[in-house]
Order: C-alpha cells, then structure tokens, then sequence
C-alpha cells in the first residue's frame, strides 16, 4: 500500500460518511429506515439487490476456490444465483413488495404471524438471526484477510475498523444509506474489477482468456469438477433461488424497497442479468492467477498475490475501497434486516410496550438494535482467529441451513402452498435442521453435495406433503395469499397513505 493508495481508501470512507449523512434527513420513522417508504426505483433496488448478494468473501474463498479448481466456481455459485433471481422475479419479488404496499409490512417475517401462526413466525426469526450472526461474522473475516494481506494490519483491527464504518452510516441512514453504498460499489467494482482484467490481459496476452486454459490444469475448464458434482449444483440453484428471492431477509428488502410489485419484478430482472454477466468477468482473472502467482499454498491469498504482482499504485487503494464497500454494503444490508426483524418480530413479543412506542422512540430502538447486533457480530468474527472460518461458514453452515429455514417463509407467499400451515412449517424447520445437524456432525466423510442437499430436500418434501396430509387453510391466510396476485388498487393506496403516521421533522 502506498500513500496513493491510503489517500483512496480514505476518500472512499469520506463518501460513505457523506452518503451516511445524506440519508440520514430522508430517514424520520421506521418505515423510512426499514423500507424506504417504497420509493427507491427499480434499477438502483437491482443493482442494490445484486450488490447485496456477495462481499469480500468472493475474493478470498471463491477466489480459492477459482485457484484450485477454475471455472466450477462461476457455475455452481454465480450461475445458480442469476438463474434462481430470474425465476424469482415472476414468483416472488412482486409478492414481497405487495406484503408492504397491501399490509404495511416493514419486516420479511412480519407476514409469518399472520400467515402461520406466531411460534412459527418467532420459530423462523431466532434461528435466521443466528444464522445472520455467524454468516456476517464471515463476512468481517473476509474483508480483515484483504485487509491483512494488502496493509499488513492485524485482523482484529481489520475487523474493528470496518465494523465501526459500518455502525456509523448505517445506523444513522438505514436502507437509504445501504441502496446507495451499494451504488458506490457497483461503480468502484466496475472500475477495479476492468483494471484488473486489463492487468492480466497485458500480462497474459492478447489472446486472454481463450489459450490461458490449455496452460491450466485440463480440469480448470470444466463446469463439474473436484468436489462438484451435477447434484450439488442443482442442490445450489434451489438453496439459491430461495436464498436470494428473499430467504436472504436483506435482499427481499430490496423487492419491497421498489414503488410497485412490477417495479421490483424489473429490479429482480436487472439483478439475475448482473449476477450472469458480471462476476464471470471479476472470475476470469482468478482463474489465470495460477499462471501468474503460481505455487500458493494458501489459495485463498492469490487475488491478494496477484493485485500486488500487477496493479500500479492508488489501483491497489481502489480495489481495497472495493473490497471494503463489498463487505460494508452486506453487512449494512443484513444489518437493517435483522434489526427490523428484532425490531418488528421479536422484542415485541418479548416486551408489548415496544409496540405502543412512539416513531421517534422505535426508530432510536431500530437504531440501538443496529449498533447491537454489529457489536456481536465483530465479537464472534475476532474470536473465530479466522483459519479455514470463512469458506466453512458461506457453504457448510448457510448454504445448507439456508433450505430450512427459508421454504415456510418463500413458499407461505405462493397460492399453490395455501394447505400447508404452522404444522407443515415446524415440522419441515425442525426436520431440516435435524438432517443437517446429523450429516454434518456425526456422519463422517460427508461430502458438499450431501451437507447442502439432505436438509434442503427433507425440510421442502416435508413441508409440501404435511401439507396434503394435514391442510391448516383458513380464509385469513387464503385472503392474505390472495392478495399478492395484483398491486394495489388507487383506492388501496390512498386508503394506506391516509393511514400511515405523518412523518416528523427530526428525531
């Protein structure tokens, strides 16, 4: 890292205290902080919502993964996803962005009372916040091995440092503030992610990437290799199409985020295309890093290697902004989400006055939550030490426990799922989560495919046949389902806004 470099790590946190600030004057209730009132447009909800899906751990795992086993990595993580959002735009995103335009929903799981019951609504919340603990204390690792890779500072630093970022802008800008971090992303990515391609480019020659694969191992061009297998990659597009439609709480935020379910089915359109297109370019790099630092031990260390060997200085600063926005803008994201699910799903519960609380009062609440639970998630990230932590945690721990909990929350929104009630949910959660537990703890020698695919299987079999067998349907929840098919009507919406509080002046 040179002083160039320094200077443009240091603008970037500058923008982000801006972009903090700036959204801060939009955000007056919760419905700002958690939803954005629903007037974010559909493109910058898309690019929001792709640049929501991935972190720094692409560029250390998959990075990895890429070094060791080439062109499988784009096929069973980036393909799936694009593949799964595509889907996903016809059956999900408009339902989300319905759920708060029809019911004043402000939280994913806030419909789960009405459409389960309230065990099964708190069922889905505590262990998906715990999930979300863990999976965005990965994410801290993540950015602290770039970290400690580029400026040689010590990962608890690392952590520290991007973590009290975070805690800043988000907490004083919500959604506003994370949509437009992850503006900023796309445009740092964008021009790190072509600066390191015409790097390698110039390194390798004109004729990159199509001869670089004869000079790789003969199985770096195949789609299904190592570890990979055909099943494990059909096991990822279904984890990933629930995953990413919404099973993910912070990117059906992004659906709901939009002006009308037709608007947030384009901005889920503009994100598959995103997720098809572009991480393959930010890949191909990774996959000619074994021809340029060759011999890692460590694969996880070889876009790190490989940024070094090429870029000239303030590029490296850039591609570290970059890094750092990755990170930051998911975890803001998954910030925002879990303090309105504890926010909106949770501490009520726990303590009913929170619902008579005040706007002022719950959005200091939301706020005090955020700080919270980026506080705990710094504290599980430091005490990990990081060593194998990240790439364990992204496939084994939330990859496969993905399925389990996320098919009662995805499918309790489609009609043809109406007969499965709060007795199909807990059994397919609890089930799911068994089967995991059980092939990842005390089988030995499971293998990928088996620890991502069993429980996803058992919990969406259980879920569709206890179902069949025992259909809880009512006219509530057949009312509430119904009513994701179309987007308000004029009257509905002037009905809603006349109901909703009037926003106040300051906090």
């Amino acid at each position: 890292m040179s002083a160039l470099d320094w200077i443009v790590v240091a603008l970037y946190f500058l923008v982000v205290v801006a972009i903090g600030w700036w959204a801060r004057n939009r955000v007056h209730t919760v419905a700002d902080f958690f939803t954005a009132r629903g007037q974010i447009p559909w493109w910058l909800s898309g690019i929001s919502h792709h640049m929501s899906g991935y972190s720094a751990v692409m560029f250390v795992a998959f990075a990895a993964v890429a070094y060791d086993s080439g062109l499988t990595v784009y096929v069973w993580w980036a393909l799936t996803i694009g593949l799964g959002v595509g889907v996903g735009a016809f059956l999900f995103a408009p339902r989300w962005n319905r759920l708060r335009a029809k019911h004043d929903v402000k939280s994913p799981l806030e419909y789960l009372a009405r459409r389960y019951n309230l065990p099964t609504q708190q069922m889905l919340a505590y262990s998906g916040a715990g999930l979300k603990f863990v999976d965005i204390a990965a994410k801290w690792v993540a950015v602290a091995v770039l970290l400690e890779g580029f400026a040689d500072i010590p990962m608890e630093w690392g952590i520290i440092i991007t973590g009290i970022a975070t805690m800043l802008y988000m907490t004083v800008g919500g959604l506003w503030a994370d949509v437009l971090t992850d503006m900023g992303q796309f445009v740092i990515q964008g021009v790190a992610g072509v600066a390191m391609l015409i790097a390698v480019m110039a390194e390798l020659g004109a004729d990159f990437p199509w001869a670089m694969w004869s000079d790789l191992p003969s199985d770096h061009n195949d789609p299904i290799n190592d570890t990979v297998t055909t099943t494990l990659v059909l096991a990822f597009l279904l984890v990933k199409t629930f995953e990413y439609n919404g099973g993910m709480w912070n990117l059906a935020q992004r659906y709901m985020a939009s002006p009308s379910g037709s608007e947030a089915r384009r901005s889920a359109l503009l994100s598959s295309a995103l997720w098809l297109l572009w991480p393959f370019v930010l890949f191909l790099p990774m996959f000619a890093a074994p021809l340029i630092v060759p011999g890692l031990d460590n694969g996880e260390e070889s876009y790190i290697a490989m940024a070094e060997e090429l870029l000239p200085a303030g590029l490296i600063g850039l591609m570290l902004a970059g890094f750092f926005s990755h990170t930051m803008a998911m975890v803001a994201s998954d910030s925002n989400v879990v303090t309105a699910v504890i926010t909106r799903d949770i501490a009520p519960v726990l303590a009913p006055r929170v619902r008579r609380m005040s706007e002022a009062a719950q959005l200091m609440f939301a706020r005090v939550t955020t700080v919270s639970f980026v506080s705990v998630s710094m504290l599980i990230a430091i005490s990990t030490g990081g060593e194998g932590f990240v790439l364990d945690t992204v496939v084994e721990l939330v990859a496969a426990t993905m399925g389990p909990i996320s098919i009662p929350l995805m499918l309790g929104l489609l009609p043809w799922f109406r007969r499965s009630g709060p007795t199909a949910a807990i059994t397919s959660w609890a089930a799911g989560m068994a089967v995991w537990y059980t092939i990842r703890y005390i089988v030995e020698d499971a293998s990928q495919t088996q620890i991502v695919s069993y429980p996803l299987l058992t919990s969406l079999i259980l879920y569709v046949v206890v179902g069949l067998i025992r259909p809880e349907g009512n006219a509530g929840r057949d009312a509430l389902i119904d009513s994701l098919t179309t987007d308000p009507t004029p009257s509905e919406q002037r009905a809603k806004a006349a109901a909703e509080p009037a926003p106040v002046t300051s906090d």
